[in-house]
């Protein structure tokens, strides 16, 4: 986690890609594609040594280029080489030049048309990987990119993150931070700092710094008129962190919380604070 990342000089939209790409996840991507595409044209031995797309062995990654001609870059196929080193040059110059919308386009391409056993299946799962390690909003869905992460989802927080107190704030931003550690992501304690911004809203709120979220919900209710529904959902939702698989404490053994419970969470408590706080200024 970066310097910019942990206290918060670098913007919840920049930290989830939503409509940018930094270089790492550009570059893995890239990377996807030598090791499942690229790497896999063969060479031809004899009086033109080299490695060409009608070389024996090379029909797969041949069609992928024709198809990339015809109908992606819709250029006339009589100006695609046969020369595999100028064909990966002008791929690699276009991947790495191109906005960041047209490499998912790229991407997905790649994904429909390279025709190889279980190709599909096997580099959308790594792409997905490589996705939510660099915090991208988008992933593979039945073989096509798909959002995960609205603009109002980072809307929520944001908001709260800018008009909060430093307590419920300083939750907030480790929650992000622990979520989205690239090297090492923290899902289950990103989901208690979550809860823990609410409980310190809530105590904040009630001016007390006795209980817990779930002892004070209710006199929270009464106190603002928070709808008794919406406080049975963070009611549940705190049961979740204080039970499931150990997540609020931090017990061994939980391995199904990943990336989309945790942004959930992070979500719903941002949401939560900011809804509670337009009631209690009404």
């Amino acid at each position: 986690m970066k310097f910019s990342e942990r206290y918060g000089y670098k913007s919840v939209k920049d930290i989830i890609q939503t409509d940018s790409m930094d270089e790492p996840l550009r570059n893995g991507l890239w990377n996807l594609l030598k090791l499942y595409c690229w790497d896999n044209v063969n060479s031809v031995y004899g009086l033109s040594p080299g490695q060409y797309l009608n070389g024996s062995g090379n029909e797969k990654i041949k069609y992928l280029c024709e198809r990339l001609w015809f109908s992606h870059f819709k250029k006339p196929l009589d100006e695609l080489s046969n020369d595999w080193g100028e064909v990966h040059k002008i791929l690699r110059e276009y991947f790495f030049g191109c906005e960041w919308v047209e490499v998912y386009d790229f991407i997905e391409f790649v994904a429909e048309n390279y025709s190889s056993h279980e190709f599909r299946g096997d580099f959308t799962k790594v792409c997905n990987c490589v996705l939510e390690e660099e915090m991208s909003a988008y992933r593979f869905i039945d073989g096509v990119i798909t959002r995960i992460t609205e603009k109002g989802e980072i809307a929520e927080i944001e908001e709260v993150l800018e008009t909060s107190p430093d307590p419920v704030r300083k939750h907030l931003r480790r929650s992000l931070e622990l979520m989205s550690d690239r090297e090492n992501p923290d899902y289950r304690n990103s989901i208690k700092e979550s809860i823990s911004a609410v409980e310190s809203f809530v105590k904040i709120s009630l001016k007390t710094d006795q209980g817990t979220l779930g002892n004070l919900m209710e006199r929270f209710k009464n106190d603002f008129g928070v709808p008794s529904t919406l406080v049975s959902a963070i009611n549940k939702l705190y049961g979740y962190a204080s039970n499931e698989g150990g997540i609020r404490h931090g017990l061994d053994g939980d391995e199904t919380t990943d990336f989309t419970d945790a942004k959930f969470v992070l979500v719903v408590c941002s949401a939560f604070i900011n809804f509670a706080k337009g009631k209690m200024q009404n």
